[in-house]
């Protein structure tokens, strides 16, 4: 029981055996950019830059939170605050425009 479990424990191990990549027989690897002094290797063409895999944040907001203050919101620049209409109150009508526009040809 025992031989047979030493056993399956190295063939088991040998599964998981890592080699390096080569292309495949009768084939080459890419050639070389334009641009680049060599030709990459295979583990440079393996590694994804790290534009192509941006860190992120995937944590959905189990709870609701407060906002944290924002720095950059900041006053209109007439230094008052910007008018809020009290709940339920429908907007009031925006003006006619009241800037003139020239007639073409007058």
């Amino acid at each position: 029981m025992r031989r047979s479990l030493l056993l399956l424990t190295f063939v088991v191990g040998g599964c998981g055996r890592v080699a390096e990549l080569q292309p495949a027989p009768g084939h080459a690897l890419p050639v070389k950019p334009a641009m680049a002094k060599t030709t990459p290797t295979v583990e440079q063409l393996l590694t994804p830059p790290t534009y192509a895999r941006p860190d992120r944040v995937d944590e959905l907001v189990k709870r609701s939170q407060p906002r944290a203050n924002d720095p950059f919101d900041l006053p209109p620049a007439s230094g008052g605050d910007a008018p809020s209409l009290p709940a339920g109150t429908p907007p009031s009508t925006v003006p006619a425009n009241t800037t003139s526009t020239p007639t073409p040809g007058a």
